[in-house]
């Protein structure tokens, strides 16, 4: 592996340990301290998680730390394809450590809720406990709703990422250094719109390394394959939306771009009143 390679791949383990770390972080304190926050607060959080995360780690690896982000900028991007599994397997990684991290401070936390509320860790009750580290369903959406939902979510993900870095947006220039911000505000609304229906997973490695880390730490099939082998939803979900999302934005929005010297006499291109 060269040089380059290796620090973009220790880049998207630290970004991904950062949106896990404290991400997860939130959810433990609502699940087991009875924090009081409502789903636009914890969303807000999670959106702020992943601001933070492409703050430190952008310059060096681009900030994927999502395989469908990955995928996406290897297919439409001209991304390197020899990249795509060290990115992915560094991605799922860090989340596996920010996900131990979160249950190493949160240890005694954990085990006070489990004798508080008389649940056995790795029993039907624990997905409570287990949703901490990863994503579960409503109660009243099959497997394939669920799928159709994070479809939905990360197309409307991939449109913003791809519109925020598209250098023939001619919107970007007034971005200046707040495109990580607007990415994290779109995560933000996600969740505060349809995060009740799924957690909003929208990014495998989120979902997939803490499942394994809860797997591990004792709550067996409960964490994988998850209640109704739900574990490939937030897998394939998010990969297939990334690509939708990626072909909305590239034949209905990018292919009408102009560029600056295509536009009309008196017409900037930087929005309304600009």
């Amino acid at each position: 592996m060269d040089r380059n390679l290796r620090g973009a791949c220790f880049s998207e383990f630290v970004g991904t340990f950062i949106l896990i770390f404290l991400g997860c972080g939130t959810v433990a304190g609502l699940v087991l301290n009875q924090v009081e926050l409502g789903q636009w607060e914890v969303s807000l959080l999670w959106g702020l998680a992943v601001t933070l995360a492409i703050y430190v780690t952008g310059a060096v690896s681009g900030t994927h730390i999502n395989p469908a982000v990955t995928v996406t900028m290897a297919l439409f991007r001209g991304f390197p394809w020899k990249n795509v599994i060290p990115y992915i397997v560094s991605q799922v990684a860090g989340a596996f450590a920010g996900a131990a991290a979160v249950y190493g401070l949160y240890r005694g936390a954990f085990t006070q809720w489990e004798e508080t509320e008389h649940v056995v860790r790795g029993s039907a009750e624990s997905v409570e406990s287990a949703s901490i580290f990863s994503t579960y369903p409503a109660p009243f959406l099959s497997n394939f709703d669920a799928f159709l939902v994070e479809f939905a979510i990360t197309a409307i993900l991939l449109i913003v990422i791809l519109a925020v870095v598209d250098d023939r947006n001619p919107l970007l220039p007034a971005l200046n250094n707040l495109g990580p911000l607007v990415i994290g505000l779109t995560v933000a609304v996600i969740g505060g719109s349809f995060g009740s229906l799924t957690g909003f997973a929208l990014n495998p490695a989120r979902d997939f390394g803490p499942k394994l880390f809860a797997w591990m730490a004792g709550w067996d099939s409960v964490a994988l394959p998850a209640p109704s082998g739900y574990v490939w939803v937030p897998i394939l979900g998010p990969i297939l939306g990334g690509l939708a999302g990626a072909l909305i934005y590239d034949f209905m929005v990018r292919r009408y771009l102009q560029e600056k010297e295509e536009l009309p006499a008196g017409q900037t291109g930087k929005g309304v009143d600009a």
